[in-house]
């Protein structure tokens, strides 16, 4: 089994969430895990589709859903980027 098949096979088509949740949950999960580093970009919207078998709009509507999340930032003619600051992180201190 290549890894793309290992991928696919976590999105459900037959699940009653959505698969633009389950695959925002997906990157949520790569974002939380450290695999997706702060201020560092995410897959584009086309490579997401392609990695996950999915048609691009899923792929636009995940990136929407993981910026109500405030899990990342978009920069117009940039990407997305994993968000500095996670919600629910405690802000950075100096002493």
């Amino acid at each position: 089994m290549s890894d793309t098949e290992g991928t696919k096979a976590l999105l459900d088509p037959m699940s009653a969430r959505p698969l633009y949740v389950q695959l925002a949950d997906i990157i949520a999960g790569k974002i939380e895990s450290g695999e997706l580093a702060p201020d560092r970009p995410i897959p584009s919207e086309n490579h997401l589709a392609d990695e996950y078998g999915v048609a691009r709009l899923t792929a636009r509507r995940a990136a929407q859903e993981l910026r109500e999340r405030g899990l990342i930032v978009t920069v117009r003619g940039k990407g997305s980027f994993v968000a500095a600051r996670l919600p629910g992180e405690p802000p950075e201190t100096t002493d």
